[in-house]
C-alpha cells in the first residue's frame, strides 16, 4: 500500500477578487513542501469564490415575494433566500429552517451552497463558483505553468448527507484525474468478481483533506501526496447522479 500524506499548506494570504490562486499556492508551497508531480492539490470553495468575485452583499439583494414567503417558513433573511432561489434550479425539500435545493450545477445541498462563514464582515455571503470544474482546471494549468509538475486539483465544499448526521467535504470541481476508481470486473482475493465497486475517490480525497483544512484553522489548501489516483480528464459533474437513476428524488 502506498504511504499517503495530507499536508496543510500554510502561509496563504487573505484571498481577494482577481487573485491568481495558482500563483499564491505555488508561492506558499515554496520548496517545502513544494508541489510535486502526482500531487493532488485540494482547494476549498471559499477562496475560489473570493478570487472569482462570487461574494455578495445582502444589502444589494431585493427579495421577491416567493423569497419573502420562504423566509417566514425558514426563519431566514429574505435576501439570503432570494440568493438561494437565484442559484437553484428548484427547491428539493423544505422543513422548518432546513432548505435543500438543487443548484445550477446539479448539486443537491442546503441553501444552494451559499455560506456566510469565513467570508468577511457581517452581511457578506459566498456563492459557489459558477463552473467549479473550470476553476479546478484553471488552477491546475497555472500550477503546471509555474512548476512543470503534472498535478490534479480538487475544489471542495462541505455538504450534509441525507441518511447520516454530520457534514463532510466533497468534490465540486475536479481536474487532472478521474473522479472514480472502477473495480468492476476485477476479482477479490477469494476469486469473487466485483460488479458494483466504483469508489468516488475524488470525494474521498476531499474528505481526507478536510482533516487538515479545518473550519477555524485558516488552511484553505492541502496537498495530498503519494496517492495513485486514476489519471484522466474527469470532472466533478460525473459525480452527480442522473435523476433517472435516483430512487429517492
Amino acid at each position: 500500500m502506498p504511504e499517503v500524506r495530507i499536508i496543510p499548506l500554510l502561509g496563504l494570504p487573505e484571498v481577494r477578487r482577481d487573485d491568481d490562486l495558482a500563483a499564491l499556492i505555488v508561492e506558499a508551497a515554496g520548496k517545502n513542501p513544494g508541489v510535486e508531480a502526482g500531487d493532488v492539490v485540494v482547494v476549498t470553495q471559499k477562496i475560489v469564490s473570493k478570487a472569482e468575485g462570487r461574494i455578495v452583499s445582502l444589502d444589494s439583494v431585493a427579495p421577491s415575494a416567493e423569497a419573502g414567503r420562504l423566509a417566514v417558513e425558514t426563519e431566514k433573511d429574505p435576501r439570503l433566500v432570494e440568493l438561494i432561489l437565484r442559484e437553484s434550479n428548484r427547491v428539493v425539500r423544505q422543513r422548518g429552517p432546513v432548505l435543500i435545493t438543487e443548484t445550477k450545477h446539479g448539486f443537491v445541498c442546503a441553501n444552494a451552497g451559499i455560506d456566510a462563514s469565513n467570508v468577511g464582515p457581517e452581511g457578506l455571503v459566498s456563492l459557489l463558483p459558477e463552473d467549479p470544474d473550470g476553476s479546478a482546471a484553471a488552477i491546475r494549468g497555472g500550477i503546471q505553468k509555474r512548476t512543470g509538475s503534472d498535478v490534479a486539483v480538487i475544489v471542495t465544499d462541505t455538504f450534509g448527507r441525507p441518511w447520516r448526521e454530520g457534514h463532510t467535504n466533497v468534490a465540486i470541481g475536479v481536474a487532472g484525474m478521474l473522479p472514480f476508481a472502477d473495480y468492476v470486473g476485477q476479482t477479490d482475493p477469494h476469486g469473487y468478481e466485483l460488479r458494483v465497486s466504483t469508489l468516488a475517490v475524488a470525494d474521498e480525497i476531499a474528505a481526507a483533506a478536510e482533516l487538515v483544512h479545518g473550519k477555524l484553522d485558516r488552511v484553505p489548501v492541502a496537498i495530498v501526496r503519494g496517492y495513485p489516483y486514476p489519471r484522466g480528464e474527469g470532472t466533478a459533474r460525473q459525480l452527480v447522479r442522473d435523476p433517472a437513476n435516483d430512487l429517492f428524488r
